[in-house]
């Protein structure tokens, strides 16, 4: 039996600024957008070079006040996503280009270099770029 993680749902506040954060600051691909309700959309963006197949985030636009809550936390506050990139000084300075906030500076592991960022909720990601061996 094969399984993969296909989907992460992060709730957001908005459809149309979760998306042009993530495609615009982020360069994620929109991989969809339909319409589901006047109230429901299915939104689905992926990091760049990850296609439709690989795990994607479903951006969740909060429909009560409880999942409102949860918006930038979904987490308690520890890392949520991790982001791997096979070249972090262009992902790292692309974050700083868009005044995405840096929670934790670069630093080199023995494992790879990382660093910490927050979306435009608060949620927080690790960018990670993992050594060729």
């Amino acid at each position: 039996m094969k399984q993969t993680l296909a989907r992460i749902a992060l709730v957001v506040k908005d459809y149309d600024e979760a998306i042009e954060f993530y495609t615009q600051k982020l360069h994620f691909t929109l991989i969809e957008d339909t319409k589901l309700s006047p109230t429901k959309r299915w939104v689905v963006v992926a990091p760049p070079g990850t296609d439709a197949n690989g795990c994607c985030l479903l951006l969740a636009q909060a429909a009560n006040d409880e999942q409102a809550s949860r918006v930038g936390n979904q987490t308690g506050g520890r890392v949520f996503l991790f982001l791997h990139t096979d070249d972090f000084d262009s992902a790292y300075s692309n974050l700083l280009q868009h005044n995405i906030t840096i929670v934790r500076q670069p630093v080199q592991e023995t494992w790879g270099k990382v660093a910490v960022f927050a979306d435009l909720y608060g949620n927080l990601w690790d960018l990670i770029e993992v050594p060729h061996s």
